[in-house]
Order: structure tokens, then sequence, then C-alpha cells
């Protein structure tokens, strides 16, 4: 069996946008058939002082519901360059346990893969969905997305048989 299925899935958290135009409400994913979810933003470079904020976010329902700031991100990994070149190693960035987490100051200027990890032990009680929201970075146009890796799958299928991950 291939990994995919296997050992993870991949949903989309946030396509490919210009983060400069708006704040990006990203997308919901459902933690009820897999143990962690590994959070994965891309962004190309941008303009100084257009540095991006992350807000991670819980949710009791796939729509609507209550929605609230999830305090678990401790730390984070990245890697930054002017351009990536895939040369680059992993930068691990240590921070006071929030829900947010902020490019430092010059981020903004930098192509930047950011990593980070969320256990569904991790969510309050009758929380079961996660998004990752993006901040307008500002005036300049800087693009960037969002994947979410699910993995401790619950089930283990082909890839053309994976539950839909929001539901």
């Amino acid at each position: 069996m291939e990994a995919l299925g296997r050992l993870f899935d991949i949903t989309t958290g946030a396509v490919p946008v210009d983060l400069s135009t708006a704040a990006v409400t990203g997308k919901r994913v459902h933690l009820k058939n897999a143990s962690a979810v590994t959070i994965v933003v891309f962004k190309a470079a941008g303009t100084a002082n257009d540095d991006p904020t992350f807000t991670l976010q819980e949710h009791n329902a796939v729509s609507s519901g209550t929605s609230q700031g999830l305090s678990v991100i401790n730390h984070y990994y990245v890697k930054q360059a002017a351009t990536l070149s895939g040369a680059e190693t992993w930068t691990r960035v240590n921070q006071s346990t929030a829900s947010t987490v902020t490019g430092d100051g010059t981020s903004a200027e930098s192509q930047a893969i950011y990593v980070f990890e969320v256990s569904a032990t991790q969510l309050s009680d009758g929380f079961e969905w996660i998004s990752l929201n993006v901040a307008d970075v500002g005036t300049n146009a800087q693009l960037g997305g969002v994947l979410y890796l699910l993995h401790g799958l619950a089930v283990q299928r082909t890839p053309e048989n994976l539950v839909n991950p929001q539901a």
C-alpha cells in the first residue's frame, strides 16, 4: 500500500492566493479520523514589513458553530531564503504557547515554508475541527497557501477510498 492513505492524507487549508488582498479564512479539517495534523504554510517573497501572521482555531462544527483560538503552538519550524532552492535546513523557532505564529521582522522579504503540528488530543472538549487563518499582510503582493497533512489515520485505505477530511 502506498504512503498516501496508509500513513497520511493531504487536504487544503487555503489554496495559493495573494495574501495582500484580504485575510484568508482557512478551510476546516476534521481530526476525528486522525491523531494529528501537520500544517504546512508556504509563501513567496513580499515587501518589508508585510510579515505574515497565522492564527490556529478550533471549531465544534464543520461550518458555523463555535470557533475559538487554539493556543497550543509553542514552537514551529521554518525554511526561509530569498529564493528557496531546496538546500535549506529547518530552523526551530520556540515561542510562548499561543494560537498565532508571526514571521520575524524580515520574513516578508523571503520565500518560506512554516510547519507546525497539532495533536487531536490538544483540542478542547466538543471541538473536532481545526483551521488556520492568515492575516492580510498589507498592500504589496505576497502569494501563499496552506496544506494540512493528516497522520495517525484511524482507518487506512487506498487513496481513492479515504474519508472526506471535513466529514
